[in-house]
């Protein structure tokens, strides 16, 4: 096999790694997927190392005379989208049991990659739902849920502007709960939610990092722990940027007179 056909092996499996790492994927997942991707292209040896920041990739033919190939990949920025992840899991079984060439198989996965998320009133809608019903569940009362319903919506709205300038994930948990904070208290201030508390809580239920946290102990029982590690401190430096927006904005209203109802 010559040189150029082991580089385009790597640059595939490479990316379609990096495109499941940036969307959520559980990092065993990602391994299993790129080590797939080479072996279906005849490479016996395939030696891959993943953290949710980098995938490092080896191939050998196994021959003496033939020289290992390594490559590095820098993974900036994470999302969540189940759906892509999904696809490229089938992608790299497909690949395997399929004649698939390199060039239709990267083609196949830039389709993927390029997949767009739900619509915009879609999502925001979904944000509503599940900001409202969680306002329910930690006892919040019509009026709350009507509050909560548009202060989740308005919140999910500014994290998406936040993700379209690329900004950090501290900055972006403590404005959004911040702007969330700030609503609710004006709703209760005004008469419009009885209980402030019910609705924050359920504004702030869109951002708490759940997948983040079960992926990082998933990634620990599968034996990654230095990924496992990565993810619980990235899931609980978002859980602290959520509790101070939402306790700054506490503060500075009980600071200036206001009251928490």
């Amino acid at each position: 096999m010559t040189k150029q056909m082991q580089k385009k092996i790597l640059i595939l499996a490479l990316f379609a790694g990096e495109t499941m790492m940036k969307s959520g994927a559980e990092i065993y997942r990602v391994e299993d997927t790129v080590e797939r991707i080479c072996k279906a292209a005849d490479m016996p040896y395939v030696e891959v190392f993943a953290i949710p920041t980098g995938i490092f990739v080896s191939i050998d033919q196994g021959e003496d005379n033939r020289e290992m190939f390594t490559y590095i990949k820098r993974i900036r920025g994470t999302g969540i989208d189940l759906g892509r992840i999904s696809e490229l899991n089938q992608f790299s079984r497909d690949f395997a049991s399929k004649d698939l060439t390199v060039d239709s198989g990267m083609n196949w996965v830039k389709q993927i990659s390029k997949t767009k998320p739900y619509r915009l009133p879609l999502r925001l809608l979904g944000a509503s739902l599940v900001s409202s019903f969680f306002c329910l569940m930690f006892g919040g009362d019509l009026k709350d849920y009507f509050c909560a319903f548009f202060i989740g919506a308005i919140s999910y709205l500014l994290s998406i502007l936040f993700d379209e300038i690329e900004t950090n994930f501290f900055i972006k948990g403590f404005c959004c709960c911040a702007l969330a904070t700030i609503l609710a208290l004006v709703c209760s201030s005004l008469g419009l939610g009885s209980s402030s508390s019910a609705i924050i809580i359920g504004a702030l239920m869109l951002f708490v990092p759940g997948v983040a946290i079960t992926n990082g102990i998933r990634d620990m029982l599968a034996g990654d722990m230095l990924a496992g590690v990565v993810r619980i401190a990235e899931a609980f430096c978002i859980a602290i940027s959520l509790a101070a927006g939402a306790g700054v904005v506490l503060r500075a209203w009980v600071a200036f007179g206001g009251a928490i109802l």
